[in-house]
């Protein structure tokens, strides 16, 4: 297929929330006391939040800047490309890219609102989490309907609290759930305690699949203090595939057997194997383990229950019988640093070709919309859907490669052990 043909759907993107976002949605008693932006000393524009200040990361926005400026120094939004963080102009680098919709991760709260449940007020940390989740979406996805597959942050301190919250915004469309990939290393309760059991429920009843974003945790794969920034960026997919042999084994499939995770930027090639290692593992041990899969295979209860995703996978692609075809989905991860935009039409159908066109589409939009009850042709014929028609809504959107480099930090490459504690923070 040519990549001006494809039908695009990312299931992994990111946004960097504007300052405004709590304006309209947080209960007036609190509105003092909600997350802000404030310009440093430095000139970086950071989040505050119940004495905690985030910075804005620069490898989270650096889509349009040239990659010898990527870093993890600070940075402002006036230094970004305003898609980041405003949804208008996202669109517009949506149709620059090709790309039909997307669901984006949060950036400052954690990919799963670990920021707003450390908060020691309870009141506060539940009025942010759905203030939070009332303008993603409300305001960022319902701006335009069919262009992003909404999402919710969780209520990470509370199971009975998070299935309502679940509950209430399924009635308003939103079947995507960010979920950290371990629990435990947040302190919490891990996959295996019935702890989080009426969550699984509230999203089995609404038909939420639960997102796990790699990083959720807080921890990152790191083999030394001193290891080279590059060993961590590597080893990135590992804490997907640690939190994938967390679940399949666990008691949630066998007792949630409506449930369902996605992978979340953990890439597919190294999937055929982990598939392999858990069915010998069960022919081996479940005698003396006591796992029970009954008359199936581990590798099959797998494909029931988790959707991957992939960014750049050619070797993937070429496993992609042995992943299975309804568990595969693509994704941009604009605007981050491992992002191809506004090219990522070209390096898929590059990747791609030779794939059956059936296939492909399965890959490119069809299993995120089936996945996620999304139908973004509810608002466009699909024939206004591909890439050519979607760059056609844009043309003349400007996408070149731009230094935003204002000259106030040192370059320099920051080590792995920095990378995770900015992580942790």
């Amino acid at each position: 297929m040519r990549a001006d043909d494809l039908i695009l759907v990312s299931v992994d993107d990111h946004l960097v929330e504007p300052p405004t976002m709590f304006d309209q949605h947080i209960p007036l008693r609190f509105r003092d006391r909600a997350p802000k932006v404030v310009r440093d000393d430095s000139g970086s524009d950071v989040w505050t939040f119940d004495g905690s200040v985030i910075p804005n990361i620069g490898l989270n926005a650096v889509a349009g800047r040239p990659k010898h400026e990527y870093g993890t120094e600070p940075t402002a939004f006036d230094e970004m490309r305003p898609g980041c963080f405003d949804v208008h102009e996202r669109v517009k680098d949506m149709n620059a890219g090709g790309v039909l919709a997307s669901m984006c991760f949060p950036s400052f709260p954690g990919f799963a609102g670990r920021l707003f449940a450390a908060c020691d007020d309870d009141a506060l940390k539940l009025a942010v989490t759905r203030a939070y989740n009332d303008w993603h979406i409300d305001e960022w996805a319902g701006s335009y309907p069919g262009r992003f597959i909404p999402m919710a942050l969780p209520i990470l301190w509370d199971p009975e609290l998070a299935a309502d919250e679940v509950a209430r915004n399924a009635a308003k469309g939103c079947h995507s759930l960010t979920f950290t990939e371990n629990p435990a290393a947040l302190g919490y309760p891990s996959f295996h305690d019935a702890h989080w059991d009426p969550l699984w429920s509230a999203c089995c009843d609404n038909d939420v699949v639960v997102s796990v974003h790699l990083g959720s945790s807080g921890k990152l794969v790191v083999t030394a203090p001193d290891a080279p920034m590059d060993v961590m960026i590597t080893l990135q997919p590992m804490n997907i595939c640690q939190a994938a042999a967390d679940l399949l084994w666990s008691r949630v499939l066998r007792e949630f057997p409506a449930i369902r995770f996605a992978l979340s930027e953990g890439g597919t090639g190294w999937i055929p194997y982990f598939l392999d290692r858990a069915d010998r593992t069960y022919d081996m041990h479940h005698q003396w383990t006591g796992q029970d899969f009954g008359s199936r295979l581990p590798s099959e209860v797998f494909r029931e229950h988790f959707l991957t995703c992939f960014i750049s996978d050619p070797v993937g692609l070429r496993l992609r019988d042995m992943i299975g075809l309804d568990n595969i989905a693509w994704e941009c991860d604009y605007p981050h640093s491992d992002s191809s935009w506004p090219h990522a039409p070209e390096e898929l159908a590059a990747f791609a070709d030779g794939i059956p066109d059936d296939e492909i589409n399965k890959i490119a939009y069809e299993n995120a919309c089936r996945w996620y009850q999304f139908d973004p042709f509810i608002y466009r014929a699909k024939a206004a859907s591909n890439v050519r028609a979607l760059r056609a809504e844009s043309a003349g959107h400007d996408v070149a490669i731009k230094s935003m480099d204002k000259g106030r930090f040192e370059r320099r490459v920051p080590s792995a052990a920095e990378i995770a504690a900015n992580a942790t923070a």
